[in-house]
């Protein structure tokens, strides 16, 4: 099992209050001011419409360990340790999107660049992983990033991320040992995953670790992308082969 997911589930189980374990893994932070203040953050995330709009936007960017002009939060969004993510000018977190960055060590772990949208339901998860993405980036409804054990995910500028669409860096267990189950086995690092500037991933594509998309390349609609794609090609299938290029 991965070391996030060990002392998760060791605070849980150890002795404490529930309240501690509580701002440990959600809030992020020991302090009973910030805790106040995570609590009516939370209480105003679920405020429907203009009012509620306009109260986020006013009270919420203090909860970020960084939060830049212009954000803009819709309601019942999800928020775990919001210390360590950081968001640049103009950021759109639309309904019901979770972003969780829990890790032990770093204090950017979500960081969000200028103009990045967020479509309903998407969910940016972090266990001891970082997630950046750059500036004028889109993702579409119900995507999931995930980032685990040091594997990292880095998306550039200007790509366009399709609707149901999975990328996941450090997503392998180990499974070699027939007698210890496969969560006890340990996450095989993969080295993350990167997609360079002006990218298109259809809608369902699968993104897996290790994988580089370098810039102007496209993944077509239900691709599973196992290996790395060159610049300006457009690959499509399980697993994705380039079938032609932009050039």
């Amino acid at each position: 099992m991965s070391t996030r997911i060990n002392k998760t589930h060791k605070i849980l189980s150890e002795k404490g209050s529930a309240l501690s374990k509580y701002q440990h893994i959600i809030v992020g932070d020991d302090s009973w001011l910030y805790l106040f203040y995570f609590e009516l953050c939370t209480l105003l995330g679920k405020f429907p419409g203009a009012l509620g709009i306009l109260l986020r936007k006013l009270i919420w960017p203090r909860l970020f360990g960084s939060c830049g002009k212009g954000v803009m939060f819709a309601d019942n969004i999800v928020l775990r340790q919001p210390k360590k993510i950081h968001l640049g000018n103009n950021v759109i977190i639309s309904e019901f999107c979770v972003l969780d960055a829990r890790h032990d060590d770093e204090d950017e772990v979500i960081v969000l660049d200028d103009d990045v949208m967020l479509s309903t339901n998407v969910m940016i998860s972090c266990k001891n992983g970082c997630i950046q993405i750059g500036k004028n980036t889109g993702l579409s409804a119900q995507t999931i990033i995930h980032a685990t054990s040091g594997c990292p995910v880095n998306i550039g500028d200007d790509v366009i991320i399709g609707p149901q669409s999975y990328i996941s860096a450090g997503g392998n267990y180990h499974f070699d040992q027939l007698d210890v189950p496969i969560r006890e086995q340990g996450i095989n690092p993969d080295g993350g995953i990167t997609l360079e500037d002006n990218i298109w991933l259809g809608a369902k594509v699968t993104v897996l670790g290790g994988v580089t998309m370098e810039s102007g390349s496209i993944a077509g609609a239900g691709a599973v992308v196992n290996k790395s794609i060159p610049a300006n090609a457009i690959c499509a299938g399980v697993p994705a082969k380039v079938i032609k290029t932009r050039e």
